[in-house]
């Protein structure tokens, strides 16, 4: 009996989604995995700074319709790479929903190369500039024809 696998895009983004379930703000889960030659170098989920209360915990920080009480997955991602030593330049993320302005900054500043999405989130200003960057921008949202 055969039995399909699933394509390495879809495996570290299943990690990714269950990555998300730890996420303490509920107004967005999100999970990020950072990977390279198919190894998972961090990951990372959208949760309060460190020693902080958990919007799950204290309600939200809103300022101009955004929580600000949290880190993004892709920062605390890219953070727990820093604090274990791993280097991730050149490596791929993958992240439940698309990065945010911000978010996409620090990607490309840490030297990433690749990100690969499950949802669009917000902002189509990533799309243009990783284009003039050389970054691989992949729609996982998308099923392939």
């Amino acid at each position: 009996m055969s039995r399909s696998r699933v394509s390495w895009d879809e495996y570290f983004m299943n990690i990714a989604r269950e990555v998300a379930t730890r996420a303490t703000c509920d107004r967005k889960h999100v999970g990020a995995v950072i990977v390279r030659d198919r190894n998972i170098l961090a990951t990372g989920y959208n949760g309060s700074v460190r020693g902080l209360p958990h919007c799950d915990d204290a309600g939200h920080l809103m300022e101009d319709g955004h929580c600000v009480r949290t880190v993004h997955a892709e920062a605390n991602a890219i953070t727990q790479a820093a604090m274990s030593g791993a280097g991730i330049g050149g490596a791929g993320i993958y992240v439940t929903a698309s990065p945010c302005w911000n978010c996409f900054k620090l990607i490309v500043n840490s030297g990433i190369r690749r990100i690969s999405f499950g949802e669009f989130y917000r902002d189509q200003k990533i799309f243009e500039v990783s284009l003039t960057l050389g970054i691989e921008l992949v729609d996982l949202s998308k099923k392939p024809e």
